[in-house]
């Protein structure tokens, strides 16, 4: 497994919120490439999310921010280094990220992240190579919270 292959950037705007964009390091290339690659900020961006499903699920990014190292305090509007996330990490939340974003309803963006964090690893990759698919990525996604929300 690769160490921070995710980023968690802190996106402002001119609203006093902030979003949380979730990025991914290439894979294309040799390991000079990639290097260069990521110091010319070209990853690849997973999700960005704000708003209420941001917040429905913040136990979960702070969960996963105190894993990799972090305090729940760093996380602010005014942060500007991103957080580096291993692979693991990355794909839980890319994940939840994905599933959560087009819904209104909290208590289904809740129910889905109690679903996303009782996954097995195998699951979670799984269910994240499938709704990041260039091609059925869309169909995945929503094929992912139907499942999760048990409708």
């Amino acid at each position: 497994m690769a160490e921070h292959t995710f980023e968690l950037r802190v996106v402002t705007d001119k609203s006093p919120d902030y979003a949380l964009a979730l990025h991914q390091e290439p894979h294309k290339g040799k390991p000079r490439e990639k290097r260069k690659a990521a110091r010319n900020g070209d990853w690849r961006l997973v999700a960005k999310i704000d708003g209420t499903p941001m917040r429905s699920v913040m136990d979960q990014i702070l969960a996963a921010l105190k894993q990799a190292g972090y305090r729940a305090s760093d996380l602010s509007r005014r942060r500007q280094d991103p957080f580096a996330l291993k692979e693991e990490a990355g794909v839980r939340l890319g994940l939840l990220f994905l599933a959560v974003k087009p819904l209104r309803k909290p208590t289904r963006m809740s129910d889905i992240s109690d679903q996303i964090a009782g996954m097995t690893d195998e699951e979670a990759y799984y269910w994240f190579s499938k709704t990041t698919s260039i091609q059925h990525g869309r169909r995945a996604q929503k094929a992912l919270r139907i499942l999760l929300a048990k409708e």
